[in-house]
């Protein structure tokens, strides 16, 4: 403990105050549920779509991602090519179903298309992802405490958690995204003096080293190989991982949740823009690190690879760099922690709490619930949190794999939710369950890459959807007012404005400046065939 010095305890301890000391003064504007959930939908679309991105790169990137290219090739951001993709169906079909309504809960959108049974299902089938994806990221955060102090993964587990649970419990999501926009800062600062440190103690001419990076096969990012048994390929990347990103951001309360406390249609949107065009660098950015000490560490074998941007920071040895490092780090964490409880906290009290046991309170006893929940939640994701701490494998792929098992059935609920007029929730709870029965037969009887497992499942998923809605139900002769077809004919039939502000309000419409987004993907694929070509 001794050997993390002063200044570097100062540097972390600083920060962890700050968040705890900005949850206390925005607590003070939060006096009812919908405050808790939505803030009081005044925060600027760029502090929320700040949010957003530090929710998702998280610490699992900045550990995980140069781990994942280290082991592998920079093939591996093929996964993450997709986002402009992902943001223009994202911001096209779901936001506007979701903002329009008004509602702090986008699950509420399944009962109106479906019923309420299929809201339970797939509410509960994001309280078990997302408890299981938070305990990944705590365990990543957890590496951390332990590698530069020696504390137990297990006690450092607890000590992040109730830092993160403090000032979101405070201050809710207003909370949230504006210590994320610290957060990220924090992150960013971190990562950005790593790789200026490590180009700067290089053993020979950064030209050199990318020659013999790419000899040894570790600099070819497009690998167009059309093998379903291979995680990182172009096709995987653009098709399976685009599908399942379409999902992780448009049907995740986590994500989305922040986008409703914009001020109107237009910020929720441009919030998401910005992942849609930031999000490559930075994960390029991430992985290309892992190549970089690949060639640094000449290749050399580490007992557990989401060490090692910890391993240079201690060799380095530049005075508070471990400090911001670990601020960095946990900052990461707590970006996704806060966003999770909030999240978790905000579907417990209205899919369930409210909906089902009791109704009619006042908004001052559903914060109150609210903020029970958030404590609830916290407490229980440190059980998967410390069965990850055994995990040796990149934990960035871990996570990845984890959210493959429910994301097919996310995918198929929207996607029939949006364009199906035949499907009936019967039929639908029938796909669903027969669509997790085919991944975990994918997972444990062929050697399919797991992001294949979004595409196959929620396929077969959509496909037993349809067929057991005729047999159950019968043919449909009308088009729900839920589908895209029936809001479209609702706007024209009630005469409702098209566009706010410039900005579609009705679902299917593209907005001008969503395919930028398009050209900008074409641009980065042409970006990594010249990076490989011109080396």
């Amino acid at each position: 403990m001794a050997e993390f010095g002063a200044l570097n305890w100062t540097i972390l301890i600083a920060y962890v105050l700050l968040n705890l000391l900005l949850g206390w003064v925005l607590s003070k504007r939060v006096s009812t549920a919908e405050d808790f959930y939505l803030g009081r939908r005044t925060t600027p679309w760029w502090a929320i779509g700040i949010s957003v991105i530090a929710t998702y790169v998280s610490a699992l990137s900045f550990l995980g991602g140069p781990a994942w290219s280290y082991s592998e090739s920079l093939a591996v951001v093929a996964i993450h090519l997709n986002y402009p993709i992902v943001i223009f169906f994202v911001i096209t079909l779901f936001l506007p179903f979701f903002f329009n309504s008004g509602v702090a809960s986008i699950y509420d959108y399944m009962e109106q298309r479906f019923g309420p049974t299929s809201r339970v299902v797939i509410s509960g089938v994001f309280l078990v992802s997302q408890a299981l994806t938070s305990a990944a990221i705590l365990y990543a955060t957890s590496l951390v405490i332990e590698f530069i102090t020696g504390i137990d993964v297990k006690t450092a587990i607890v000590i992040v958690t109730i830092v993160a649970l403090v000032y979101t419990m405070m201050g809710g999501i207003t909370a949230v995204i504006w210590t994320d926009v610290i957060q990220a800062g924090v992150l960013f600062v971190g990562a950005f003096i790593i790789f200026f440190a490590l180009l700067q103690q290089m053993p020979m001419p950064i030209g050199e080293l990318l020659t013999d990076l790419k000899a040894a096969g570790k600099t070819n990012a497009l690998d167009f190989t059309l093998d379903l048994k291979l995680e990182a390929t172009v096709w995987s990347g653009v098709i399976a991982m685009s599908i399942f990103h379409i999902t992780v951001y448009g049907a995740n309360q986590m994500m989305v949740q922040r986008t409703l406390a914009a001020k109107n249609i237009g910020d929720a949107k441009k919030s998401f823009l910005l992942m849609g065009f930031t999000a490559f660098f930075i994960y390029f950015l991430f992985f290309f690190l892992g190549i970089l000490f690949y060639g640094y560490y000449g290749g050399q074998e580490f007992e557990n690879g989401n060490t090692i941007i910890l391993q240079f920071a201690t060799d380095y040895g530049l005075p508070g760099l471990m400090g911001i490092i670990a601020a960095a780090i946990v900052a990461a964490s707590m970006s996704s922690l806060d966003s999770s409880f909030n999240s978790l906290a905000t579907i417990s009290t209205i899919d369930f709490y409210e909906k089902y046991y009791r109704k009619g309170e006042s908004p001052e006893h559903y914060l109150k619930v609210s903020r029970g929940f958030t404590v609830f939640w916290a407490v229980l994701i440190i059980v998967p949190a410390i069965i990850y701490s055994t995990s040796e494998g990149s934990i960035l792929q871990t996570l990845s794999q984890i959210g493959s098992y429910f994301v097919g059935a996310k995918l198929s609920m929207y996607g029939l939710g949006f364009f199906s007029k035949q499907t009936t929730e019967k039929g639908l709870l029938v796909g669903v369950a027969v669509g997790f029965v085919m991944i975990l037969y994918l997972a444990t009887q062929t050697e399919i890459a797991w992001p294949w497992y979004c595409v196959i499942g929620g396929g077969v998923n959509i496909v037993v959807s349809l067929l057991a809605s005729r047999v159950i139900d019968g043919p449909q002769d009308e088009w729900s007012e839920y589908t895209i077809r029936g809001q479209q004919r609702k706007f024209r039939e009630q005469g409702l404005p098209e566009k706010e502000g410039g900005w579609y309000l009705v679902p299917g419409k593209v907005d001008n400046v969503s395919y930028l987004l398009l050209v900008f993907f074409v641009g980065t694929l042409l970006f990594l065939y010249l990076f490989e070509r011109l080396i």
